[in-house]
């Protein structure tokens, strides 16, 4: 599969019998609501967030964002205090409710009419997960959920969209998994799926062309390329 981006009606999907969802960025339109809270709780803490220091962070685990703040800021960044105020104010912002990606309801609708089973590979925590999800109305849809918590090693390790497609019964070649984040996507490539970006605040890379996936504006171009050739 050459890596392009291209319109639904020039891509013809690999037939597939599972599909695996990213959660934030991907099904759930959360990253620039939680990029402002970072931004916020760094200059809260005496700190300047910058664009660099964020893109790297997104679709990262809780091991790698520490890391990578530590990195950027030193050893006397407060992460734990950084963790918990991004959290508590996260929560806060989704009691109204949680919004939704451009054509992830609709996609994943069409995929339960099909029988084809449905799962999530998120690096967020159990919990994050399900309140997100739930608040989403999108959690009784996914007949698997995988969060950190069910896996040793986070994305880019593919564990958790293997660990997904275990759950499934599915072969991980006969998965299709949706990512926004590089990490994400080289996670979904090193488990060996039918892998599709849907950019959302980062880009593709010349890394991530080269990986041979392609990339697409919508979940909505997705299930267009997955079904309007039947």
């Amino acid at each position: 599969m050459s890596s392009q981006s291209a319109s639904a009606a020039a891509i013809r999907l690999a037939p597939f019998e599972a599909a695996i969802f990213d959660m934030d960025g991907t099904l759930l339109d959360t990253e620039s609501v939680f990029r402002d809270i970072v931004f916020d709780v760094c200059t809260e803490l005496g700190f300047e967030m910058t664009h660099d220091v964020h893109r790297s962070m997104v679709g990262s685990s809780h091991e790698r964002t520490s890391q990578l703040l530590i990195e950027a800021y030193g050893v006397a960044f407060p992460y734990s205090l950084f963790d918990e105020r991004c959290r508590v104010i996260m929560r806060e912002r989704s009691h109204a409710g949680v919004p939704v990606k451009s054509g992830a309801r609709e996609f994943i609708t069409e995929l339960r009419a099909r029988g084809i089973p449905t799962g999530v590979a998120t690096s967020s925590r159990n919990p994050h997960a399900e309140h997100h999800l739930g608040a989403a109305g999108l959690l009784e849809l996914f007949d698997t959920v995988v969060t950190r918590d069910d896996v040793v090693n986070p994305k880019p390790h593919p564990e958790p969209y293997l660990t997904a497609a275990r759950r499934l019964g599915v072969d991980p070649v006969l998965c299709l998994a949706l990512e926004d984040s590089h990490t994400g996507v080289r996670a979904a490539h090193a488990a060996g799926m039918q892998t599709i970006m849907v950019p959302d605040l980062v880009g593709p890379s010349d890394d991530i062309h080269a990986l041979g996936v392609f990339i697409m504006d919508s979940l909505a171009h997705v299930q267009a390329a997955a079904f309007d050739h039947d």
